[in-house]
């Protein structure tokens, strides 16, 4: 009248419960197992229903697998889709960028073309001249562009500046 029950080590509830000190290491485990199915509840309209059941008979499977196949589909697709969009957007920003330091080196004009005065000035920071491009170091003398537009602040240095 005795039952035998052999346990075996696929078995869930031959397993001892695992010590909380080691969960990340049955985490990791966990991760490195294959990936076991999941059951996945979700709400549809009873329209939706009928035709994924009509859709699942014409096919002769089951339900839940047109449903799989068609959420995998998806995501593939959508995947593949935010892939090419951002491939797109990369190429345009490059593109962008490319052209801007084109137009950038085409249209630049000479500073000194733009100044309506220059006013002298020690410098408190090292800069670079606008006009020849040399350095202009702390505490030397130099020149303001002053432009009839304002913007950002150039200057030339003691020798490009012109005299009086």
């Amino acid at each position: 009248m005795y039952h035998v029950v052999t346990q075996t080590k696929d078995d869930p509830a031959s397993e001892p419960a695992p010590d909380p000190s080691e969960t990340d290491d049955a985490q990791k485990d966990a991760d490195d197992a294959p990936k076991k199915e999941r059951v996945l509840h979700t709400r549809i309209p009873a329209v939706l229903e009928a035709e994924l059941k009509s859709a699942a008979r014409a096919l002769r499977v089951p339900v839940s697998n047109l449903v799989r196949t068609i959420l995998e589909d998806a995501v593939t697709i959508a995947d593949r889709a935010s892939e090419k969009v951002e491939d797109r957007l990369s190429r345009a920003a490059r593109t962008v960028h490319d052209e801007r330091d084109r137009l950038r080196t085409k249209v630049k004009p000479a500073p000194t073309v733009e100044a309506i005065a220059y006013q002298p000035v020690v410098m408190a920071k090292p800069s670079e001249c606008a006009e020849c491009g040399a350095d202009i170091k702390k505490g030397d003398d130099a020149g303001l562009v002053v432009t009839a537009v304002p913007g950002t602040p150039r200057f030339v240095c003691a020798p490009c500046m012109p005299g009086r």
